[in-house]
């Protein structure tokens, strides 16, 4: 069998079970929100650490907002491979976390929803470098939604404009994944367009908020596996 073209990161994981899903599916990472308070799929750290205890391949704990003494009680509890910044948490931050922490530290940064041209490239950038600086091992692509009267970071269900994180995508100097939106229907286009290290999903392979569907999972899976290894650069970074 061929490697993936594309690591794939399951996200809003919520049970041993649906983590066991990910992995018989083929997928790379699987993703663990805790204890965070917008999230229909967030779990205690308990239950994240029963997870990651009973998954057979790398837990990426996701956090969002927290002080670094709470992160690192948690991931003492958990023994995560990873652990994901959400929120505002600053490249000095970040660095705290990196000289405390034996786990990985990746970082999320947010793109609107949509076509959007008011993005100042040169500030993500700069942003992306001060956090790889920091020692973030990772970068992640996802969206941030202003609507309803509410703002999400993340679990949106909306992708990005893909041109713009392809510019951005590339220019990362450690991994970076692509999230927002990504679906069976649109994970080919995705990875041929942007040229992540990974996708990082949860929705689109939902029967609901928090509960997994075996099937768009592997209809997921088998898209992935169709995409030209010539087509990405996916997997260079490691």
């Amino acid at each position: 069998m061929r490697s993936k073209p594309c690591k794939v990161k399951i996200c809003g994981t919520t049970s041993v079970t649906d983590a066991q899903m990910a992995a018989d599916a083929g997928a790379d990472y699987s993703g663990v929100v805790t204890e965070v308070s917008f999230s229909e799929r967030s779990v205690s750290i308990p239950h994240a650490a029963d997870i990651a205890r009973q998954t057979p391949i790398p837990t990426v704990v996701l956090v969002f907002d927290r002080t670094t003494d709470w992160v690192q009680q948690a991931a003492d509890g958990i023994q995560p491979f990873a652990i994901q910044l959400l929120g505002h948490e600053s490249p000095a931050e970040v660095e705290r976390l990196k000289r405390a922490l034996s786990c990985e530290i990746w970082k999320s940064l947010f793109l609107p929803t949509g076509k959007n041209s008011d993005v100042d490239i040169k500030t993500v950038l700069a942003e992306m470098e001060a956090y790889i600086g920091a020692g973030a091992d990772a970068l992640l692509f996802d969206t941030v939604d202003f609507s309803e009267g509410k703002t999400r970071f993340g679990g949106t269900g909306k992708p990005s404009d893909w041109t713009l994180a392809e510019t951005l995508i590339q220019a990362s100097s450690v991994p970076a994944f692509l999230s927002g939106g990504i679906r069976p229907e649109n994970v080919k286009t995705a990875i041929e367009t942007v040229r992540p290290y990974g996708i990082d999903l949860c929705s689109g392979v939902e029967s609901a908020k928090g509960v997994r569907n075996a099937q768009q999972l592997d209809r997921l899976m088998q898209q992935v596996n169709t995409v030209s290894l010539h087509a990405t650069s996916c997997g260079q970074k490691e």
